[in-house]
């Protein structure tokens, strides 16, 4: 594992940890944080499926 990916990692969970807390608070409600849970995911696993795709 090189500094290329050790880097990007640290920058992700630093967004994370700064996203996190005002996430947490805006949805109180379980059925809008489950959606906003669902979509975010959603999110995610797009964009880690097309870096794959073009990257590889």
């Amino acid at each position: 594992m090189g500094l290329d990916e050790i880097v990007p990692a640290i920058f992700l969970i630093a967004v994370l940890i700064m996203v996190l807390p005002s996430f947490l608070h805006t949805n109180s409600k379980s059925k809008q944080f489950l959606k906003n849970l669902f979509i975010w995911s959603i999110i995610v696993v797009s964009i880690v499926l097309v870096s794959y795709l073009v990257l590889k």
